[in-house]
């Protein structure tokens, strides 16, 4: 896995407007990479994960990550182009996985971004990238200011009961960790209000054992202080709740 972007594009034409238009929307510099699959040895599929460094500068909360699929048609040197951004990186590993790419390698992620806090955010991340369509997302909200997190509400067909689900990320920067769990609510308003006050602890899933302990304690996380960064690379300084911790500016549009 390497940060630098490469959509692999030398001599390939757009196989339709759609796929130009997407193409044409990314600019690599402004991108950095977190997780990406090319199928060898011929190439003709290339699934990626990046940060979308303009996100931090547009509308405050809009997802930042961005879910890449290219398909190749070697023959006839054309291609086609499919994104779609979201706050969660399970989420769009998800979202590549739906579209044919292989679950593994679409899971690692560089050595040099923030990881899992803990075991329970591996396991819930797992669940959330899995194949299927069992989520669907309502709503999602990413924040660069302290706390720094991101949360995904959805609504879980899989479930029985309480089927609107969060899945709140939150990043420790000094520790460069981040941890993610499920809280499971009624309906959309309940959750909505649980997110807009945070009176008590995030609910826990039916039968869930565990997790409030983790919770609770907090031993791995600690709620961050200062924003996070992704380092300068050859593409240019993007920002990402996985990356190295440093100081970043302000996220505002400018004016």
């Amino acid at each position: 896995m390497t940060t630098e972007l490469d959509f692999r594009l030398d001599d390939f034409e757009p196989a339709d407007a759609a796929s130009e238009l997407a193409e044409s929307s990314l600019c690599a510099g402004d991108l950095t990479v977190l997780a990406e699959h090319h199928t060898t040895p011929k190439g003709s599929h290339s699934y990626l994960v990046a940060h979308d460094g303009t996100m931090t500068w547009g509308v405050p909360g809009e997802p930042q990550l961005v879910a890449i699929k290219i398909t190749r048609d070697l023959r006839e040197r054309a291609f086609t182009f499919e994104t779609a951004h979201h706050a969660s990186l399970a989420f769009a590993q998800n979202w590549l996985v739906e579209r044919g790419c292989p679950p593994e390698p679409i899971a690692q992620v560089g050595a040099d971004l923030i990881q899992p806090a803990d075991e329970l955010t591996v396991r819930v991340e797992q669940q959330i990238r899995a194949p299927g369509d069992r989520y669907k997302v309502m709503a999602t909200q990413t924040s660069d200011y302290a706390p720094c997190e991101t949360w995904t509400m959805v609504r879980d067909s899989g479930a029985d009961h309480a089927p609107i689900r969060v899945f709140l990320e939150e990043t420790a920067a000094d520790a460069l960790t981040y941890a993610v769990r499920e809280g499971a609510f009624a309906d959309e308003d309940a959750a909505q209000d649980w997110l807009d006050n945070r009176d008590g602890p995030l609910p826990e899933p039916p039968g869930c054992r565990g997790a409030g302990t983790v919770l609770r304690t907090r031993a791995a996380l600690t709620r961050c202080t200062s924003p996070s960064s992704i380092p300068k690379t050859g593409l240019g300084t993007s920002t990402a709740p996985w990356a190295n911790s440093a100081q970043r500016p302000n996220p505002r549009r400018p004016m």
